[in-house]
């Protein structure tokens, strides 16, 4: 095989600090490994300017513009390593019309209208691809992990277009964040599009049946959609890691455990066509394609 027939990835699963250069660093040591590895693309958690999980709203407080000097050194990084870097960053949301973070917390806590509020708004989950040192694309998450006693959309705005698909080394890569794996629909919206794989970035909370959870819907997407599932998980405290890249009938390929760790594998196009031959699902559906509420 050669050429596009296959495409070698890597996923770095790592905990992400309090401190956004400690990240970067860790990031760029992945990258050097995952290029001497022939990856062409390394797949990153999300939340990756900063978290601490001890306090929930810690990322969205330390959220970046997307020309900061956090994504501006993930271009870096790209461009020195000749990877396609994949991974969610906060960044300020647009327009002046969110309420602020403290408000959502006034609300939440019943403290009263004239209490004095911060100026910091609500800011977006960015899934950003960084191809040859430039922003490929971006997608903001639609899915907000409200659920499991967990309030996400106190701190983010939901995005309000269907995940993008870029190509890399002639293979159509889809995007997904965390919360997003739970909506079948998400995932066929991109395989209905054309992709050959799909790459979810998330910072998965630990949980009763959380990590099964984990699994089995990694599984379900790649095999409903018969696409290539790259999946990543930060690791951590709150945050289960196991990492897993998943073939087009279901059948993990590689996978990680729960500590930091880069694994890789190849996507190969012949084993995409002999999948999609054997079982003929996106041809055979009969419901429409997917579209936003």
């Amino acid at each position: 095989m050669h050429g596009n027939d296959v495409l070698k990835i890597a996923i770095a699963q790592f905990t992400v600090t309090e401190e956004p250069a400690a990240n970067l660093e860790t990031i760029e040591g992945y990258a050097r490994r995952a290029a001497e590895d022939g990856a062409r693309v390394l797949l990153l958690p999300e939340g990756l300017i900063a978290r601490d999980d001890g306090d929930s709203s810690y990322t969205a407080r330390m959220a970046q513009p997307r020309d900061g000097p956090f994504v501006t050194g993930l271009r870096h990084v790209s461009e020195r390593y000749g990877v396609t870097l994949m991974g969610t960053v906060h960044v300020p949301a647009k327009g002046a019309a969110s309420r602020t973070i403290d408000e959502h917390m006034a609300v939440e806590s019943g403290v009263g209208a004239d209490e004095p509020k911060a100026v910091r708004r609500r800011v977006s989950n960015v899934f950003v691809v960084i191809r040859g040192g430039e922003i490929a694309a971006t997608y903001r998450k639609l899915h907000l992990y409200d659920a499991f006693a967990e309030r996400e959309s106190d701190t983010v705005e939901p995005g309000d277009a269907l995940p993008p698909i870029v190509d890399v080394d002639g293979w159509r890569i889809g995007v997904m964040t965390c919360y997003d794996l739970r909506f079948p629909e998400t995932a066929r919206s991109l395989a209905v599009r054309g992709a050959d794989a799909i790459a979810v970035s998330a910072a998965w909370v630990r949980g009763p049946r959380k990590e099964r959870h984990w699994e089995l819907m990694t599984s379900a997407r790649a095999l409903e959609n018969t696409c290539y599932v790259l999946a990543c998980s930060a690791t951590g405290a709150r945050t289960i890691g196991l990492s897993r890249v998943i073939d087009p009938l279901g059948e993990v390929v590689a996978a990680a455990g729960p500590q930091p760790s880069l694994i890789t594998a190849e996507l190969r196009r012949d084993v995409l066509a002999s999948a999609r031959r054997s079982l003929p699902v996106l041809a055979n559906r009969r419901f429409t394609d997917p579209s936003l509420a």
